[in-house]
């Protein structure tokens, strides 16, 4: 059970990540807090850093440094043009797939 979750969670992340910066620019731990609190997408750094390099590289995401006021800079992540089109394309396939394997699910517990 734990590898099928392990890989569902896996599976869904780069979508949980362009929906996050769909309408805002956040940085990296702000991201990992995030998908937290919405309950079973618990990432590591080690998991969200190189998932936000191929994004990136993909063309999907950019990134900037910003000066904060703790006196560090921190890199913020933002949805580009590509990303917009992409998270569209994702979004409507999942929910498709989600309703469809919902609904397998209720028709199965009726038999």
């Amino acid at each position: 059970m734990n590898k099928w979750i392990s890989q569902a969670r896996k599976g869904t992340l780069e979508l949980g990540i362009l929906v996050l910066l769909k309408n805002k620019k956040r940085y990296g731990l702000e991201i990992i807090q995030l998908l937290e609190r919405s309950g079973g997408l618990e990432v590591s750094e080690g998991t969200i850093y190189p998932l936000l390099n191929r994004l990136k590289r993909g063309g999907m995401i950019g990134s900037e440094w910003v000066e904060s006021e703790s006196g560090h800079p921190r890199k913020y992540y933002f949805l580009t043009k590509d990303g917009q089109k992409q998270i569209a394309q994702m979004t409507d396939y999942w929910r498709k797939f989600s309703k469809t394997l919902s609904k397998l699910i209720e028709e199965s517990e009726r038999i």
